[in-house]
């Protein structure tokens, strides 16, 4: 069976080819796959986002897709960023420095947070299907541990019943508690 994962991202590829692996599953990227378009993003939610980007995918290359989409969510700040994780500081500025900026006057112990994940899988005969991960936590007011890429918020979250951020864990602790990873486990299930 082959699974065209409607990104651009290859961490991205290469995570869910490890999630994947024995399955008999190929996994392709979008680029592979001669999908190079991006989708805009404008859903109000996670879950439209991911349909929208693998209804798309499936829809040029006639395969299954799947997509993701995830962000946090910040309980004193009501739910933000959420869908607007990657844009919530602008064109240009760093997503941490005004994320620091937004919660500095909140006492650590009122910055839980949540990131969530939604995984959508879109089959060519119009089956639908989504996963939801994750990861309950708070904020902390400082950098520690080395941002993945394209993941700078793992600097300054720490999951429920750990010490260590997201970003002083390994890659095989993360992705044990991550919420993508719980999301792509609940689609391996599936399979």
């Amino acid at each position: 069976m082959k699974l065209i994962f409607a990104t651009h991202n290859p961490g991205k590829i290469k995570e869910m080819q490890e999630l994947l692996a024995g399955s008999g599953i190929e996994v392709l990227s979008a680029d592979e796959a001669g999908v190079n378009e991006d989708v805009v993003e404008d859903g109000l939610t996670f879950e439209e986002n991911a349909l929208k980007k693998a209804r798309f995918v499936c829809k040029k290359t006639g395969e299954c897709a799947v997509a993701d989409d995830s962000g946090i969510c910040i309980n004193a700040l009501n739910g933000a960023p959420g869908v607007f994780t990657a844009r919530w500081a602008g064109e240009g500025n760093d997503l941490i420095d005004f994320t620091l900026n937004q919660i500095k006057d909140i006492v650590e112990e009122n910055l839980g947070a949540q990131f969530r994940c939604f995984v959508a899988l879109v089959k060519p005969d119009g089956q639908e299907f989504l996963f939801e991960g994750r990861s309950n936590g708070r904020l902390i007011k400082e950098r520690r541990g080395t941002a993945h890429p394209k993941l700078p918020y793992d600097q300054i979250f720490i999951p429920e019943g750990h010490i260590q951020t997201f970003a002083e864990m390994s890659h095989e602790e993360k992705h044990e508690l991550s919420h993508r990873g719980q999301a792509f486990k609940k689609l391996k299930d599936f399979f």
